[in-house]
């Protein structure tokens, strides 16, 4: 008669073979799987480590290209701008670092920028449209004349080339008492601020920031694309420069380029977060006031990373 104990053994002897049997298995299967595994990593790690060297090439060049830039725009853009009064516009999402560098290419150009103004986040909020709207026309300068729109980035446009700008014919479109009474009205209802003293100008400059990202960011940016084809109705060149980013559909830059209007009256420039950028948005505003036209800087829809001038 087999014993309990006979049948223990019996299926321990069993497990204890089927384990062995297993161990002895798995190490002549994976063998070959773990050296294919270990020759992958190797492979992809090899890669790794090319690519990370070819990223700090890239990285090293756009340096370079970019300390170049910054050392050659005061002269390129030297003298291009011979005593061109220029007004400068801020907006709210405008990178100050990149105002002062425009300033200071402007001043290598030979230009006298003769206003500094910013608009505010209220300027171009939909919620105050229609106060802004009754702001422009109730302040309108004796004689002069606003844009047949209902839109509030275009009468307040046309608003501000009355006040900060003159015609063709050197005159200005309001008296100092009604420029400084209507610019201090668009400052005490938080529209505008100004820096400096104000005169009005030829030509303007906008600089504005990457593409706006709030739930009214596309009728945000197009308040400031109404403003700068609504001063180019009386101003010499407009150019908008914007932040890269700015060519998207939230931007003021790629909402100009989308419209054939706007885009036939304003330059736009959607990269002035770089040095390039800021020699582009000066040379672009001499092809302004010499009657062109062009979208520049990396976007897809620009033409070109700069305008293309004649020399001599």
């Amino acid at each position: 008669m087999i014993s309990m104990r006979y049948h223990i053994v019996s299926l321990a002897a069993i497990f204890l073979a089927l384990a062995l049997g297993i161990v002895l298995g798995a190490t002549k299967i994976n063998s070959p799987l773990l050296a294919g595994l270990q020759g992958d990593n190797t492979q992809l790690s090899t890669q790794r480590d090319e690519l990370a060297a070819h990223q700090t090439k890239l990285e090293d060049r756009v340096a370079s290209d970019a300390k170049f830039a910054s050392s050659i725009g005061p002269l390129a853009v030297r003298g291009t701008l011979p005593n061109a009064q220029v007004v400068v516009i801020t907006t709210d999402t405008a990178d100050p670092a990149d105002r002062d560098a425009v300033l200071s290419l402007l001043s290598h150009a030979g230009a006298v920028v003769t206003a500094q103004v910013q608009i505010t986040a209220d300027f171009t909020d939909p919620a105050r449209a229609g106060q802004l709207r009754d702001l422009a026309i109730a302040n309108q300068p004796v004689g002069s004349q606003l844009p047949e729109s209902s839109q509030a980035g275009t009468l307040a446009g046309g608003f501000l080339g009355t006040l900060l700008l003159t015609g063709a014919d050197g005159k200005t479109f309001a008296t100092p008492e009604e420029a400084t009474a209507a610019l201090s009205a668009l400052s005490a209802a938080g529209f505008i601020s100004a820096s400096g003293p104000v005169a009005p100008g030829r030509s303007v400059v906008i600089v504005d920031g990457p593409a706006r990202t709030s739930d009214s960011a596309v009728d945000r940016a197009q308040a400031v694309v109404d403003m700068a084809a609504a001063l180019k109705q009386t101003a010499a060149g407009v150019v908008l420069a914007g932040r890269t980013g700015s060519e998207g559909t939230t931007g003021s830059v790629g909402l100009t380029r989308a419209d054939t209007a706007a885009s036939a009256l304003v330059s736009t420039v959607d990269d002035v977060d770089i040095d390039a950028g800021r020699i582009a948005a000066v040379l672009a505003l001499v092809e302004q006031n010499g009657g062109g036209v062009g979208r520049y800087g990396l976007g897809a829809n620009a033409t070109a990373p700069a305008p293309t001038l004649a020399v001599g």
